[in-house]
């Protein structure tokens, strides 16, 4: 392993402290839900505490530093992803930003017979929303498709792509199979053949690789605060400037008004702040930018060589389980690896890991297309974050060891 303070990292996430069923915890579910560490609870407190009030909204002291806070959150994370801060929108977490995306840019400039290029790896989130504006707008649906190592057939790219493709939607990395998409090869692909946009669902990818909007030369990228050890209920919409000013906002009301009228169209505020409509979470933006600037102080390149290297040591220890089956590829991946045991039910399997303090996710994942391509009902999920040890990969493999032989009897 590289040079790489866990020990004072795993300091800093109180959380880790808990005793489960009289056993440590043992945290292997980050994928869903990254834990905080020290200072993004302290300064969501803090900001409850002494600034709170309305961002956006009055001129006496609370409402201004509360606006500060917001709009300084804004630039730092703008910077964190190479951005600016026009392009910075807030949302709820990444399932909003894309059904704002289909609901405002798709309901928009999309027409019939226009098509719409997903992969079979998808998130839910980055399925349902365009399946509804397919319906709707009579759009057609294409899929890059899934190979049984865990990869998308990229060489098929091409063939999907015609004059009536106008976006293209792919998660940067995939929740179940941990694959790390190939996005500079292609996006290049795509832009070669077509004035087709390009949304990438960041939710797992922000926490594990490096992120620079402009080096890839998407349109969107969309990403959640609680997969990047934020808080819950907040999540960010990068959209290239020119396209935020052309989409009108999806949800309105209060904050985002520049006139109304009875009798005439209501008129809008510039972009970002037009797709801000209601309260903001400032307690969750402040959280955020906190989780970003505790992360830049890690270091982003030590915490993805270090969770690259923990990827491998736990691939090379789970493969020595008999009768445990991988998925996913054994190389392009970091952070997250499924399984099942023989033909036990993954439920099962995390239900006795938990009685030994040991946290994994279980079920579909929200990517039934995924288990029905590997024709399971579901799958056992590890996933890791800057915090995991080895130790908490020898636990779950000793874990995992005993529960076979329970279910074995």
């Amino acid at each position: 392993m590289t040079m790489y303070p866990i020990e004072k990292i795993r300091s800093d996430f109180p959380i880790l402290n808990r005793i489960i069923n009289q056993y440590p915890l043992i945290y292997l579910d980050s994928a869903a839900a990254a834990q905080k560490p020290n200072i993004v609870i302290n300064a969501q407190a803090h900001y409850y505490r002494n600034e709170y009030a309305a961002a956006h909204r009055g001129t006496h002291t609370l409402s201004t530093e509360s606006t500060d806070q917001m709009e300084i959150a804004r630039l730092h994370i703008a910077n964190f992803i190479n951005a600016s801060r026009e392009e910075i929108v807030f949302v709820k977490n990444t399932t909003e930003a894309i059904n704002l995306i289909a609901n405002s840019w798709g309901h928009n400039f999309t027409n019939y017979g226009d098509n719409i290029i997903l992969s079979e790896m998808e998130h839910h989130s980055n399925i349902v929303p365009w399946q509804i504006l397919a319906k709707n707008k009579k759009i057609i649906l294409r899929y890059i498709p899934l190979t049984p190592n865990g990869t998308l057939d990229i060489s098929s790219l091409s063939k999907l792509i015609d004059h009536r493709t106008q976006l293209l939607s792919i998660s940067h990395m995939s929740n179940v199979l941990g694959t790390i998409n190939p996005l500079i090869e292609i996006i290049n692909i795509v832009r070669k053949k077509s004035d087709a946009l390009i949304l990438i669902d960041g939710a797992q990818g922000i926490a594990h690789q490096p992120v620079d909007v402009q080096k890839l030369n998407c349109d969107f990228y969309v990403f959640s605060g609680h997969k990047i050890y934020g808080p819950s209920g907040i999540g960010v919409m990068y959209g290239k400037k020119e396209l935020l000013q052309k989409m009108p906002p999806w949800i309105v009301g209060g904050g985002i008004v520049q006139n109304v009228s009875l009798i005439q169209d209501t008129t809008f505020i510039e972009a970002p702040w037009k797709f801000e409509s209601g309260s903001p979470n400032v307690g969750g933006i402040v959280g955020l930018d906190n989780a970003i600037a505790y992360i830049k102080t890690i270091g982003t390149d030590k915490i993805y060589t270090y969770e690259d290297q923990l990827t491998h040591y736990a691939t090379n220890v789970l493969q020595n389980i008999p009768g445990l089956t991988l998925y996913g590829p054994r190389n392009m991946r970091s952070s997250v690896i499924s399984f099942n045991i023989d033909t036990h039910h993954s439920y099962d399997i995390g239900m006795l890991l938990n009685q030994y303090g040991i946290a994994i996710r279980t079920g579909h994942h929200c990517a039934i297309p995924t288990m029905n391509y590997f024709k399971v009902p579901g799958m056992c999920r590890a996933s890791f974050a800057m915090y995991t040890s080895k130790k908490d990969i020898d636990r779950l493999a000793h874990g995992l060891t005993k529960v076979q032989y329970l279910l074995n009897q």
